[in-house]
């Protein structure tokens, strides 16, 4: 489909590659009629930086968003006749004060939506290596509230719970990656107690109205699927979740990438209807709200004709 809506640059992300103009280019490029630029949130505390962040501080991480900001509103007025841009963030769940972090931006920046992702347990990154999913495995191994004698169990416990305070605390329109904590064991087996923690999260989100991001970045990590993994997803379709879909792009090259596995994806789950984000085009011009619109027979649309030969 001609549209995602989470998206990062080397310009403003330090394990991205690129400029943002050059990805914003490429998008065009591949048709898309609605790109989502969606920064990550600052993180505020050092211990909080990642390895190649160690030259920064807080502060400029702080710093970046706002020329983040800057640029994408710039660009996005420059190709407006061209593409539909939207100016967003994706959340950070780290501390108890995360969310009003991330609520704060928003205001400030009078942003367009969320992307609303977790990506830390026990304050420790769950996504972004293995060494680090090991630590974040070996404090919930320790940690005094565990439920079961088993980390693996308990760090998926803990993901869906701290998942579930980010729902209910910033309501985010898009939901990243909602099992991305499978990263590093594909083949964990939820227990019953996992899935009513998921069903819980599912349900939230679909009586608030927001979307689940089906993310092709699934398949370029090695899983068999897009995020939401299918056993999840079709728990999201038989309760009427609606879907929308991503490229998680982190550079020119990953812009729609495995876009063609997800178009098999989606057709390997019956999804024809697919939900995006767009600009109300009766809103007065200076004060344009997103608003979600549905696209219908999705399967259909020429845009896969690049990605598939048959």
């Amino acid at each position: 489909m001609p549209f995602s809506h989470h998206s990062h640059s080397g310009q403003f992300c330090q394990h991205a590659t690129g400029m943002l103009e050059e990805i914003i280019q490429e998008a065009i490029k591949k048709k898309f009629i609605v790109y989502g630029l969606s920064e990550h949130c600052p993180r505020y505390r050092i211990e909080d930086l990642y390895p190649e962040e160690s030259h920064l501080q807080p502060l400029d991480l702080s710093k970046t968003f706002e020329e983040f900001v800057k640029e994408a509103r710039r660009l996005q007025e420059k190709y407006k006749s061209q593409i539909t841009l939207l100016v967003g963030l994706e959340s950070e769940t780290i501390t108890s004060s995360s969310t009003s972090e991330a609520l704060d931006l928003i205001e400030k920046y009078s942003l367009d939506y969320v992307v609303g992702s977790v990506h830390h347990v026990h304050e420790t990154p769950i996504d972004f290596d293995l060494e680090m999913f090991e630590i974040a495995l070996s404090k919930s191994s320790s940690n005094k509230q565990r439920i079961e004698n088993n980390p693996e169990e308990n760090l998926f416990a803990e993901y869906f719970d701290s998942q579930y305070q980010m729902l209910q605390n910033i309501k985010p329109i898009i939901v990243g990656h909602f099992d991305v904590i499978r990263i590093y064991r594909p083949n964990f087996i939820f227990s019953d107690l996992i899935w009513k923690k998921v069903e819980r999260n599912i349900d939230y989100v679909v009586n608030y109205g927001g979307l689940f991001e089906i993310n092709s970045a699934g398949f370029k990590v090695g899983l068999p699927d897009a995020y939401p993994q299918r056993d999840i997803l079709q728990l999201i379709l038989k309760k009427g979740g609606k879907c929308t879909i991503s490229d998680d792009s982190h550079g020119v090259l990953r812009v729609a990438m495995h876009y063609d596995r997800l178009y098999n994806y989606l057709k390997e789950m019956n999804i024809n209807v697919l939900y995006y984000l767009d600009y109300n085009i009766e809103d007065n011009i200076e004060h344009k709200k997103v608003i979600v619109k549905e696209m219908k027979n999705v399967l259909d649309h020429p845009f896969w004709d690049q990605f598939n030969s048959s």
